[in-house]
């Protein structure tokens, strides 16, 4: 019986590598900056991410005024609270982002097309 045992295969976790380095390197937070298709021309973007000691409303006010457009602080139960602003507002939010302080570069990932 021994030797079937040895010729069963355990349980293999391909992604337990992956998760072992993720758990250890929670430091590595990133702050996903993506843009979303309404109808037609008209785009959302959206920042979540952010660290909780900042004002999201804050931070909402300045970009709204920077950038001359609306937007919003949505709660969402899984993500937090999540920064929208209306139009494609990726390459300027990152920017102020680092302008400002708020997150390093390599903090910044930014979706969509």
């Amino acid at each position: 019986m021994s030797d079937l045992d040895a010729q069963i295969p355990t349980t293999f976790d391909p992604f337990a590598e992956a998760n072992a380095d993720n758990a250890g390197a929670g430091s590595k937070e990133y702050v996903h900056i993506r843009v979303q298709q309404r109808n037609g021309r008209k785009s959302l973007t959206t920042v979540q991410g952010l660290k909780k000691e900042y004002s999201k409303s804050k931070i909402l006010k300045d970009l709204k005024k920077e950038f001359c457009c609306n937007g919003t602080v949505v709660d969402d139960s899984e993500l937090g609270q999540v920064i929208q602003l209306q139009g494609d507002q990726r390459k300027n939010v990152s920017a102020f982002l680092i302008q400002a302080g708020i997150v390093k570069k390599d903090q910044i990932k930014i979706h969509g097309f």
